[in-house]
């Protein structure tokens, strides 16, 4: 505990120079702390977004049907196996149907997904419900709000639909966009078109057929020939391993930061050890060992980071709350990169990540600390006190 004191009051004594350092390393411990409670709190965000607006609690896949291969949607159009059938009536199962499509809006063509659910569903967080509509000219559909601004589509808009039906021929039919909803999942709004699914089934002669089944948390899950059963964690991998590649290239950033303030610290110790090498000299002179000299100026080093600790919950403290709290905004649709991202990020900081955090700092600068009080151990006490030891 001595040593401890003797140590804080050298510290302090440097002034200037010791608060410098101290505000250098405080800059890093937030901003570690910071990108990573964002990534972490965009890792959360994007999971649970993807539950909430398309996966629910899994999915049953048909075995041929694979979403990066259109050419797979008509063969895994399939009857709804009879032994999901109970599930599926007491809604705890809710098929959809996936067929390719032309719209033609303001005359242009653009290539589309249909995918019929049933409008009455509570599984996931699209507004189906605006499917229900007694208008039988034209056929009700919704859209994502970055769909339908990339084919300039408004509420109400009737525009042709041109599609394949199971056995090769082309019909077309207006539709008419009854909802336009806004959701930060791409997959559930880039180039798709939700209508009906009953119909979907209908216009396709493809009568109590789906490609996928979502699953609630209130069913049990079952193993169906010709059906594979996916897993929350397994439809959100690809998802958390886009954050995990994310977290490792921002890695860079703090990790600049932080042997920006090491280098500091390093430095500071060099100097240190230099200018006051007749103060080393007489300290041994009086009976200390250089072993614990070398342990006074590894905690002068050390206590750097404890300093730096208290000034950065001063003033790193308010812009950590407000990143919890407001969250952060980007100008700019997520959709176009094809990633689930809302527009206001949210940082997810935890006492976990903060005591991490410090302690890897406070380890860090313990070692940096350390590796030039090391030349106190080869020093001459005579020497040393003439001021010629190094």
């Amino acid at each position: 505990m001595k040593l401890i004191k003797t140590a804080f009051r050298s510290l302090i004594g440097n002034g200037l120079k010791t608060w410098l350092n101290v505000f250098v390393l405080s800059i890093s411990f937030v901003l570690i702390i910071i990108l990573q409670g964002i990534l972490k709190g965009w890792s959360n965000q994007a999971v649970d977004d993807t539950i909430k607006w398309e996966i629910a609690d899994g999915q049953y896949w048909q075995g041929k049907y694979d979403p990066y291969d259109p050419f797979s949607f008509d063969s895994s159009a399939v009857a709804v196996p009879a032994e999901l059938q109970p599930d599926i009536d007491r809604h705890l199962l809710e098929p959809v149907l996936i067929t390719q499509a032309s719209i033609y809006p303001q005359g242009r063509m653009q290539g589309v997904l249909l995918r019929g659910i049933n409008p009455d569903q509570q599984l996931l967080k699209i507004p189906t419900k605006m499917l229900n509509t007694s208008d039988t000219t034209e056929i009700p559909v919704i859209v994502g709000a970055f769909m339908a601004r990339q084919n300039k589509l408004k509420i109400n808009d009737v525009f042709t639909l041109r599609w394949r039906d199971k056995n090769g021929t082309f019909e077309a039919a207006d539709i008419r966009v009854a909802g336009i909803f806004k959701t930060s999942v791409p997959s559930v709004d880039n180039g798709s078109v939700w209508l009906p699914l009953k119909k979907l089934q209908e216009m396709t002669l493809r009568k109590n057929c789906a490609n996928i089944l979502i699953k609630s948390p209130d069913a049990a899950v079952k193993a169906v020939p010709g059906w594979n059963f996916k897993s929350v964690d397994k439809l959100t991998e690809s998802t958390r391993l886009l954050v995990k590649t994310k977290s490792i290239g921002t890695s860079m950033f703090y990790f600049i930061f932080l042997l920006l303030a090491m280098l500091a610290v390093f430095d500071t110790q060099m100097l240190s050890i230099f200018r006051r090498q007749r103060e080393i000299g007489t300290l041994v002179a009086l009976g200390m060992t250089r072993k614990q000299v070398v342990w006074h100026f590894t905690l002068e080093g050390t206590i750097n980071a404890i300093l730096a600790f208290a000034v950065g919950a001063v003033w790193g403290t308010p812009i950590m709350w407000y990143m919890v709290v407001k969250g952060i905004s980007f100008n700019m649709d997520a959709n176009e990169i094809g990633i689930a991202m809302a527009d206001t990020m949210y940082a997810s900081i935890t006492p976990g990540l903060v005591i991490g955090t410090m302690l890897f700092i406070l380890c860090v600068t313990a070692v940096v600390s350390y590796l030039p009080a090391r030349k106190i151990a080869k020093m001459n006490p005579t020497e040393a006190i003439r001021g010629k030891a190094l």
